[in-house]
């Protein structure tokens, strides 16, 4: 697991009542049981710990990101185009 992937996690076990056990690329969003707020504050906490802006509209959350491996995989892609 990369460092960026354990920050992530990270990040969604103290915004969440989720354990960290039940965190995997292949979690679902909906079936984690995020709320919408919760996923906002997740965002934020990601831009904020990598410098970034994660391409998220709250209108089309549940397309863009059906699991955290899409999380995962657009922070990675925002954080190398930063260099």
């Amino acid at each position: 697991m990369s460092d960026l992937e354990q920050k992530i996690y990270d990040i969604v076990v103290d915004k969440t009542e989720l354990t960290r056990d039940r965190l995997s690329r292949d979690a679902r969003i909906k079936d984690l049981e995020i709320s919408s707020l919760d996923f906002v504050e997740i965002v934020f906490a990601v831009e904020e710990e990598f410098d970034i802006e994660v391409p998220y509209n709250a209108n089309t959350m549940d397309s863009d990101f059906e699991t955290l491996g899409d999380i995962i995989d657009a922070v990675a892609a925002e954080v190398e185009k930063q260099g």
